[in-house]
């Protein structure tokens, strides 16, 4: 057995059977199957056995709520039905000894098991520990035992959060309950709800009724035709957020609402134009990324914020509210001879401190309301920010460590690392997201430290905690957006909990096989990423096709658990063989493989891998590089997509994709996929930086290039009419007799004022 394995199998022990007194200590050669890990743990004689109909003691209103908590989620990640009685074997109780306003002791002896603290909110995290003790692994139904242990826990950071974008993708309630259920699995206690954008408003504002009934609502964008007949959109009720708040509360979370201003404003100058700068009416926005509306900065603007605090003071009792501040390009500001009258009146000389002076007066207002305001890095750009108010630092970590050296407390929130819409690897069947270079993945998240070493000791009290966001451009629906989340956010949880030296990324993913099947069992698509089996070819594709043999190594992202493969097109079992060496393969062999864990259960789906000469003459999008750099994205067909495919790399800036040593000396033709999609993309300021193309027909061409983009054309195709063709068609052409391996350019000179082209796949041709 190797070392992961004996780790397994004594993780696999320690929560089965009974445990002679050995001391499990910070760094022993076991770990219990808890995420995020407790910061004390200390091993005792014997066991207890965990039943059907096992009895739960609880009889203070927060003890019957962890009580109601733990019966539920036993109920589904085991299989057992604990029972509510007085002298119960399980106690939930308060005790006044235990400090802190999160902290927990877990006690287990042969005679039962205490859960004991002095908040709810502590009596909740010791719930869910429990419940993660009695699904340790595949015996669903079974009875557990328990071994006699004393945890004492406490968390590292004040703020765990985790924010949902529901402004660009909607999110209904039950799937926010869901978002919230699994985040008081792994003890994170804030959701931060961007609930509004240019996208869409989402929140049900009395005063302002056409805020939902215009601005929450937005028409689909596609790549050419007819519109479609349905708009987008939806809105939450105050009655429906309370109700979703109460339910976050008793789970120990705070949700903190966001409004986000003065930019990101289009869909309130949609629904009111007389809150924007010049009166007009713009649509919802369907463009992702950065707009010009902004908020009128006069008295309007001022009272309709203030009248919006009001409401959300009402739905939302936590002490914090966001109010963005983030991506407000000021142009309208600066073209507004009212605005520019304004900042004269008022003594402001640039639109960056007038932006703050706004800030101020929202502080103020919250601060007398008994709030706090906290808003993204930018707050900090026009100088003079209350002392009272909070940064949350996305711009890397640059903003959190300006903050607490001026005494500001603050958030760490950086993107990319933090940031779920990054994809979590460069797997052939990665949904729609922002592809981080190099990818998200697992190991990266678990490795971040939110306490960045530039803080000064001196201002470490001022790092409230961290935040992972997923933004939702391309997060459409709320399955979308778990797989996004999990299992990093887990990763994330336990360094924002757990003490730093208790943190191992091997350890870690020997406990998340167990939390990995209580997500199978609750019904959350989590990624697989992080262990599916990826294939590279050794030596070029033009050799294979020659030898007729492929050499061809496994691996996967981690390098954990057992990768079994088959080459008969079955699924691989633990019966099949292991992996050892790179597999020498005669073409028209397909190879399926997956890992399994030390408890004989796949770690992901099987992934395959064609050995043909069609497979290796063919690459798909994402296999593509943008010719020249620039914004590369991995984009749906259109933005509402609610399928994880089709997928299509593109490059937003320059309209070019290459396949990079193309196996074109074994070809002699060539079919490339193409897809039409909206071009909608808010680069304010960027603009300068598209290319444009010369169009030498009406509405562009596709210029085919062998040797590279400065190559000679293989095929030039001229586009169709996109208000009339099918947004996917195929263009097919010859490759000249003795073309050379290198690569292939296609590029498309269609307006920038019009769609986005982009290559699904490239299928080459055998040379007969």
């Amino acid at each position: 057995m190797d070392r992961r394995g004996a780790r397994i199998a004594g993780l696999a022990l320690l929560v089965s059977a009974t445990v002679a007194g050995q001391a499990v200590a910070q760094h022993g050669p076991v770990a219990l199957p808890l995420i995020p890990m407790p910061a004390s743990i200390e091993s005792g004689s014997g066991s207890f056995t965990v039943t059907a109909g096992t009895t739960v003691d609880a009889r203070t209103r927060g003890a019957a709520t962890a009580a109601r908590l733990l019966i539920e989620r036993v109920q589904v990640t085991r299989g057992i039905a604990l029972v509510r009685a007085a002298g119960g074997a399980i106690r939930i109780e308060r005790d006044r000894s235990v400090r802190g306003d999160e902290a927990y002791r877990l006690t287990v002896t042969p005679r039962g098991i205490r859960i004991a603290a002095s908040t709810d909110a502590g009596l909740v995290h010791g719930a869910m520990t429990l419940a993660q003790l009695l699904a340790p692994d595949a015996a669903f139904g079974r009875p557990v035992a328990v071994p006699a242990l004393a945890i004492a826990d406490a968390p590292r950071f004040r703020w765990r959060g985790y924010m949902a974008d529901v402004a660009r993708h909607f999110q209904p309630i039950a799937a926010l309950k869901t978002t919230i259920d699994q985040m008081a699995a792994l003890k994170l206690n804030t959701l931060h709800l961007h609930l509004s954008d240019d996208h869409g408003w989402r929140v049900e504002i009395r005063k302002y009724p056409e805020l939902t009934r215009i601005g929450a609502w937005r028409t689909p964008l596609t790549g050419g035709g007819p519109p479609p007949a349905q708009p987008y959109g939806g809105f939450y009720t105050q009655a429906e957020l309370r109700d979703l708040v109460a339910y976050a509360a008793e789970r120990a979370i705070t949700i903190v609402p966001e409004i986000d201003l003065p930019g990101h404003a289009q869909a309130i100058v949609a629904s009111y134009p007389e809150l924007g700068v010049f009166g007009d009416r713009p649509v919802v926005s369907g463009d992702w990324g950065v707009n010009p509306y902004l908020l009128d900065p006069g008295p309007k603007g001022v009272a309709f914020v203030k009248d919006v605090i009001d409401e959300l003071l009402s739905i939302f009792p936590g002490r914090y509210i966001h109010l963005g501040g983030d991506e407000a390009i000021k142009d309208q500001w600066q073209r507004s001879p009212r605005v520019q009258a304004l900042m004269r009146e008022r003594g402001i000389a640039t639109e960056n401190a007038l932006q703050s002076a706004l800030i101020r007066e929202f502080d103020a207002y919250l601060r007398a309301r008994g709030r706090r305001l906290i808003g993204w890095d930018e707050i900090l750009e026009g100088g003079g920010l209350p002392q009272s108010a909070v940064v949350m630092s996305w711009q890397g970590e640059k903003g959190a460590i300006e903050a607490a050296r001026e005494g500001h407390d603050v958030v760490l929130s950086p993107a990319p690392i933090l940031y779920l819409d990054n994809l979590q690897s460069w797997l052939p069947d990665e949904p729609p997201m922002r592809p981080a270079n190099p990818p998200m993945t697992l190991a990266r998240v678990y490795d971040y430290d939110a306490m960045p070493a530039a803080i000064a000791p001196a201002d470490r009290d001022h790092v409230l905690g961290a935040q992972m966001n997923a933004w939702s451009e391309y997060l459409t629906t709320p399955e979308r957006a778990w797989y996004a989340t999990f299992p990093r956010l887990a990763a994330f949880a336990e360094g924002v909990w757990s003490p730093g030296e208790r943190r191992d990324f091997d350890r870690f993913l020997d406990r998340l096989e167990p939390q990995a099947a209580r997500w199978r069992r609750e019904g959350v698509p989590a990624a697989d990423t992080a262990f599916a089996v990826a294939y590279t070819l050794q030596g070029t594709r033009s050799d294979a096709v020659t030898a007729k043999r492929a050499r061809v190594a496994l691996a996967n992202q981690t390098g954990h658990g057992t990768i079994r493969y088959t080459l008969d097109g079955t699924a691989p079992t633990t019966s099949s063989p292991t992996y050892a060496a790179p597999l020498d393969l005669p073409l028209g062999t397909t190879v399926q493989a997956t890992p399994f864990g030390a408890d004989g259960q796949p770690l992901a789906k099987p992934r395959s891998y064609a050995a043909t000469v069609p497979a290796l003459l063919t690459t798909d999008s994402v296999t593509l590089q943008a010719c020249r750099g620039g914004i590369e994205l991995r984009l749906p067909l259109t933005p509402d997509q609610v399928e994880a495919a089709p997928a299509y790399s593109s490059n937003i800036f320059d309209d070019c994709m290459t396949w990079r040593q193309a196996p074109l000396s074994v070809a002699d033709g060539y079919t490339i996929a193409v897809a039409r999609l909206p071009r909608n993309f808010g680069i304010a300021h960027d603009f300068k930086k598209l290319k444009s193309y010369y169009a030498a027909t009406r509405y562009g061409e596709l210029v085919v290039r062998a040797g590279g983009c400065e190559g000679t054309p293989v095929g030039t195709f001229p586009l169709p009419d996109p208000a009339t063709a099918p947004n996917r068609f195929e263009v097919s052409g010859r490759l000249p007799r003795g073309t050379a391996d290198g690569d292939l350019c296609m590029t498309f000179t269609a307006p920038v004022t019009g769609p986005l082209y982009a290559v699904g796949q490239v299928a080459l041709a055998p040379a007969r």
